[in-house]
């Protein structure tokens, strides 16, 4: 019959789009042993190590170890997640051309950046998932109530939108191989110095300093939350580098 086979051309609707390329970009990351390390090993390891040995260090922390540590790792999941796989991920993906080759279907930037970020937000609970248990096992309380977890939900949204914004800035103006580096030493330095584990109180006089830190106003906000409180400025903090990165990388990202 006449028109059964007529074509029909055009995108998918862009939920399903998203879904899409939501579900691939996951999987990537979880089959990628760089992305596991960084997601699920270190923090874990970072954990157990710091609250068995807490008692032969002084950290200078107030209260139970093991209650102020575990919100700590929990931001650092989350800065390894949303900044330095998402950057090494993505600046990779430029160098071997994927990103142009996405640009010229019809999948638009906004779908594919939401698409990193719903991806982000899957490797999250799975790591929430497994770090809030080694935590419970270690003796961790937990959040405390319904509005600590809702606290909780709201400072990881926060903190995964600045370090998404700031991974997708380093990863759209360097090189791949600059991309790396950049990304790990960041992560480093963040991790040894940026009031993300310990709390800014820590830092003796550079606690002022580093709690502007996008590290250490998720690390504050992750603390405040699991005390079922909300850190207003905290969250502030990160609305202002989710706002300045994302100006940016929409200044300079580049697809090759």
């Amino acid at each position: 019959m006449s028109g059964t086979f007529a074509p029909a051309p055009g995108g998918a609707p862009v939920v399903r789009q998203l879904l899409t390329q939501a579900g691939m970009e996951a999987r990537l990351m979880l089959r990628n042993g760089e992305q596991l390390l960084l997601a699920v090993v270190i923090p874990v390891v970072v954990l157990v190590g710091a609250v068995r040995n807490a008692d032969r260090i002084d950290l200078g922390i107030d209260g139970r170890p093991v209650d102020v540590l575990t919100p700590g790792v929990l931001a650092l999941a989350v800065m390894s997640t949303a900044f330095t796989s998402l950057a090494i991920a993505t600046g990779f993906e430029r160098r071997y051309g994927v990103l142009k080759r996405l640009g010229t279907a019809p999948l638009s930037r906004t779908t594919l950046l939401g698409g990193k970020v719903a991806a982000l937000l899957v490797v999250e609970v799975i790591q929430f998932v497994v770090i809030g248990g080694v935590g419970l096992a270690l003796g961790w309380d937990g959040p405390s109530g319904v509005a600590g977890v809702l606290a909780v939900v709201l400072a990881a949204l926060a903190g995964t939108a600045a370090f998404a914004s700031l991974g997708m800035l380093i990863a759209g103006t360097l090189r791949a191989e600059a991309t790396l580096a950049a990304a790990n030493l960041v992560y480093l330095l963040l991790l040894a110095g940026g009031a993300v584990i310990l709390p800014a109180s820590t830092y003796g006089g550079l606690g002022d300093l580093v709690q502007w830190l996008p590290s250490g106003a998720l690390g504050e906000a992750m603390r405040s939350a699991c005390d079922g409180a909300v850190a207003v400025r905290d969250l502030l903090v990160l609305l202002a580098w989710t706002v300045v990165g994302s100006a940016l990388t929409a200044r300079t990202f580049q697809w090759e």
